[in-house]
């Protein structure tokens, strides 16, 4: 807690006073342009990756970067409806212009289920995976599996009503990325191949 902490005076001390100009205009507005989903894993900060200051993004972080398709089901327990809230509030309500599912090289999620690993310790974390695409055979390594799993997840989006609403009145674009976090390099994945 104490790197916390000093982090927390840091940031009082110099970060806040350099952007206390940006922090007094985000005090009254919050107008995000991009919502982007990516995973928990604390070696993904999209602001770093995106070279975003406050206020740009609006983040929805999940394990595994999963969307749940819509619609969610109250009773599963998996927190389908948190993820479906900030989805509609981001297209719904901010009005965001565009929207990225971002994967990532070396993905816990993934590689536990490219594996086949028993999760039966960790219910909740398989009930959540089932909204994973299936290992199949040809995708049993896990950088298969991250590329065919951040498809899935745009095409689950597209059935969020929001969204479908948006992308029918073409005020919305879905982006897929797939970030390596040793080469910081992202590969894109372009919604006509996400169609075949």
């Amino acid at each position: 807690m104490q790197d916390l902490t000093e982090g927390l005076a840091q940031f009082q001390q110099d970060v806040f006073p350099a952007k206390a100009e940006l922090f007094a205009r985000l005090a009254t507005t919050h107008r995000p342009r991009t919502l982007f989903i990516g995973c928990s894993d604390a070696r993904v900060v999209p602001e770093l990756i995106t070279q975003r200051e406050p206020g740009e993004l609006f983040v929805i972080r999940t394990a595994g970067n999963l969307v749940p398709a819509h619609p969610a089901h109250p009773d599963s327990g998996d927190g389908g409806d948190a993820v479906a809230a900030g989805i509609e509030y981001a297209v719904a309500v901010l009005g965001v212009g565009d929207i990225v599912v971002c994967g990532h090289s070396a993905c816990g999620a993934m590689t536990a289920l490219a594996a086949g690993q028993d999760l039966a310790e960790l219910p909740a974390m398989a009930r959540w995976l089932r909204h994973a695409p299936p290992a199949e055979a040809e995708r049993r390594e896990p950088g298969p599996l991250i590329r065919a799993n951040v498809a899935a997840q745009l095409a689950h989006l597209a059935t969020h009503p929001a969204v479908a609403r948006a992308l029918a009145a073409g005020t919305v674009t879905l982006h897929g990325w797939v970030y390596d976090i040793p080469t910081g390099t992202v590969e894109r994945i372009e919604p006509a191949a996400l169609a075949a």
